[in-house]
């Protein structure tokens, strides 16, 4: 097939534009947030081509888009401006909701659950996981689940940093949502070296954990690296859909501290990590790593065997196929 989707979330894209398919991303001069195009700090295949919303419009016109992947609610407008077609009723279509919800938990609606054809279900949504489908009101639309993926990166760990590692995009801007208090309050305890988009911002508010080192957006495969030498992973985000780089850190063979909000439960089995929503019980863990590698390795086998079985790339590639297959039949 002919998939049209937005580059929204790379790390999500690296493992749904890994398949057999033919990928369109649009791009726009500048790069901006509705065409930044492929991505620069993640390897994505050949079959993944650049369009420009005048050559979308071409392509449409000869029938050359099979089926788009919607992510934000303006792209259903944003389909019919740059190529004429109607989300669900030109041409097949799905939303993939990638987030928790922003609103009050439980009752939030979701911004397309009233757009016509989501509403019929000619657009159903697609969750990452079973905790935004549990959360997310999206009346009548017809709802389901496809987990993550992510590619094996190899069991990479080593350990030998006495120090913890964490990934977080934004976050001076995101703070308590992505648990940045809780990261800061782990860092004023044991050492911690942050990798993401927008850390070094985190600079001024270190106080006397100033020994924190910031790595600002590393490409994905150095990072990986550079990660796998920490004894073990913080995963401190209250409020937001399972984090790929969770998995990717289990994938490489690191241990998990983690708050048990939202999925990360369900993804971080026992004899994986520690999952508590008590940061000193955290902190007590990364101290006893730091001070028994012997552990934080066995911790690590397990978080790596759980994340290869449960959300492997080619069970969510299966998934995807099958979703695209229905939609489109």
């Amino acid at each position: 097939m002919r998939v049209l989707s937005w580059h929204v979330h790379g790390s999500w894209s690296t493992s749904f534009l890994a398949g057999d398919h033919d990928h369109l991303v649009p791009v726009v001069p500048g790069r901006g947030p509705d065409g930044r195009g492929r991505a620069a700090t993640w390897d994505w295949p050949a079959s993944v081509v650049e369009r420009t919303p005048e050559q979308l419009r071409a392509l449409a016109a000869d029938g050359g888009i099979d089926v788009v992947v919607l992510q934000r609610p303006h792209e259903l407008d944003l389909l019919t401006r740059w190529t004429g077609l109607v989300a669900g009723k030109d041409v097949p279509a799905v939303y993939v909701e990638h987030n928790t919800p922003s609103g009050p938990a439980a009752t939030t609606r979701h911004p397309c659950a009233d757009v016509d054809e989501v509403a019929r279900g000619q657009v159903p949504v697609v969750h990452v996981t079973a905790f935004n489908d549990l959360m997310w009101d999206c009346g009548t639309a017809r709802t389901l689940v496809v987990d993550h993926g992510v590619a094996d990166p190899g069991h990479l760990w080593t350990g030998t940093a006495a120090h913890v590692g964490a990934v977080v995009n934004d976050p001076v801007r995101r703070w308590r949502v992505v648990g940045t208090d809780v990261l800061l309050r782990v860092a004023h305890a044991v050492p911690v070296e942050v990798y993401g988009m927008g850390v070094t911002g985190l600079a001024e508010h270190l106080g006397d954990a100033a020994g924190t080192v910031l790595h600002e957006d590393v490409p994905q495969a150095q990072m990986h690296r550079m990660l796998a030498r920490a004894r073990a992973y913080l995963h401190p985000f209250r409020w937001t859909s399972l984090g790929l780089s969770l998995l990717e850190a289990m994938a490489l063979g690191l241990p998990v501290l983690a708050l048990g909000t939202t999925e990360t439960p369900a993804a971080v089995p026992p004899g994986a990590g520690v999952v508590s929503n008590r940061p000193d019980e955290l902190v007590a863990a990364a101290r006893r790593w730091l001070a028994d590698p012997d552990e934080a390795r066995a911790y690590g086998d397990a978080a790596r065997a759980h994340v290869l079985a449960r959300y492997s790339l080619a069970e969510f590639l299966l998934r995807w196929d099958t979703t695209l297959q229905e939609v489109t039949s």
